[in-house]
C-alpha cells in the first residue's frame, strides 16, 4: 500500500518538474524574442536616421542645382542681349 503512495508522489514530483521546466523554457524563449525585437528596432532607427540624412543632402543638392540653373539662365539672357546676331523678338 505504501508503494502506491510513493508512485503517486513520484508522479506528482515529475509533473511538477515538467511544468516548471516548461515555464522556464517559455520565459527564455520570450526573452530571446524581446532581445531580437529590440535589435530590429535599433536597426530600424539607424536606417531611418541615415535615410533622413540622405534626404537632407538631396534637398540641399536640389536647391543648389536650382540656383545654378537660374544663374545659367541669367547668363544666357545676358549673352543674348550682347550678341548682335540674336533677335529680341
Amino acid at each position: 500500500m505504501w508503494w502506491i503512495i510513493l508512485i503517486i508522489l513520484a508522479v506528482l514530483i515529475v509533473a511538477g518538474i515538467i511544468i516548471v521546466g516548461g515555464r522556464r523554457a517559455r520565459e527564455a524563449q520570450l526573452e530571446n524574442k524581446r532581445e531580437e525585437a529590440g535589435e530590429l528596432r535599433r536597426q530600424a532607427d539607424q536606417q531611418a536616421s541615415a535615410a533622413g540624412q540622405r534626404a537632407s543632402v538631396a534637398e540641399e543638392q536640389a536647391q543648389q542645382a536650382e540656383k545654378e540653373r537660374a544663374e545659367a539662365e541669367e547668363a544666357r539672357k545676358r549673352a543674348n542681349e550682347i550678341d548682335p546676331d540674336v533677335d529680341d523678338n
